[in-house]
C-alpha cells in the first residue's frame, strides 16, 4: 500500500506530521513523502521537511494525502501540484485532504457535488469549489474523506485506517501511539468557545486570511 503525502511550501507540519505518524505504522504500508521538484519544503513554523522523492519518481497512491496551510493560496495555482494531485486521485483507493488542504483538492475538480469539510475559518468557501460543508471533524463521500483543521489530521487518521484494515488495526496504533487525549479545556472549535474570543481570533487572524484564501482561489479560476 503506497501512502502519497504532497508538501508545498509554507505547509502546516502537524497538518502532515499528524496523520503520517499514523499512518505509517500501517501494516505493509509504504509512506511516500513528495514534492513538486524533491527539494525540501519550508512549514509554516519555520522548518523544512526533506520530502522522499518528486512528483516524477512517484508511484500511484492507494492513499493520498493533501495537508494545509498557508501555502495553499499558492499551490492551488501551481499547475504542477494540481495536476499531480488529479492525476493520482483518478487511481487512488482513497483522496483525502486535513484542513486547507481540501482546496487543492477542490483545484484538482474533486470535491465537486461532495460533501466535505475543512478548518472552521475556511468552511464557507468550500461551495466555491461545488462541495457542501458537513459540519464533522472527519466527513466521508465515497473514496473522498476531507477532515477539519490540523489536529483532526489524527482522527482523520484513525478513521482511515480502521476503512483500511480494520478497527483492531486502527485501535492497535491508537494505543501504541498512546492518542487518549484529554485537552485541560474545552473550546477547540468555535461551537464550544466563548462568543467573543471566536470574534477576536477571527478579527485578529482568520477573516483576513479567509478573505486571501478566496481571493487566491477565484484567481485562480
Amino acid at each position: 500500500m503506497n501512502i502519497i503525502f504532497v508538501l508545498f511550501d509554507n505547509v502546516t507540519q502537524l497538518d502532515f506530521a499528524g496523520p503520517v505518524q499514523f499512518l505509517s505504522r500501517l501494516p505493509g504500508a509504504t509512506t511516500h513523502v513528495v514534492t513538486k521538484d524533491g527539494n525540501p519544503v519550508y512549514t509554516d513554523c519555520g522548518f523544512s521537511i526533506g520530502p522522499t522523492g518528486s512528483f516524477a519518481d512517484c508511484p500511484q497512491a492507494e492513499i493520498l494525502c493533501v495537508p494545509g496551510g498557508h501555502g495553499v493560496r499558492e499551490a492551488i495555482a501551481d499547475k504542477a501540484i494540481v495536476g499531480f494531485v488529479r492525476q493520482q486521485a483518478a487511481s487512488a483507493q482513497w483522496v483525502t485532504s486535513v484542513c486547507t488542504g481540501s482546496f487543492i483538492l477542490g483545484a484538482a475538480g474533486l470535491l465537486q457535488g461532495k460533501r466535505a469539510t475543512c478548518h472552521w475559518a475556511y468552511t464557507h468557501l468550500l461551495p466555491l469549489y461545488g462541495a457542501t460543508h458537513e459540519e464533522a471533524r472527519v466527513v466521508r463521500d465515497g473514496n473522498l474523506v476531507t477532515a477539519g483543521g490540523v489536529t483532526s489530521g489524527i482522527d482523520f487518521a484513525l478513521e482511515l485506517m480502521a476503512l483500511a484494515q480494520g478497527e483492531d488495526v486502527a485501535r492497535t496504533i491508537q494505543l501504541a501511539l498512546e492518542y487518549d487525549p484529554a485537552p485541560p479545556f474545552a473550546g477547540g472549535h468555535p461551537s464550544r468557545s466563548p462568543a467573543s474570543m471566536v470574534d477576536a481570533l477571527k478579527a485578529r487572524v482568520y477573516d483576513k486570511a479567509a478573505a486571501d484564501m478566496e481571493a487566491a482561489i477565484r484567481a485562480s479560476g
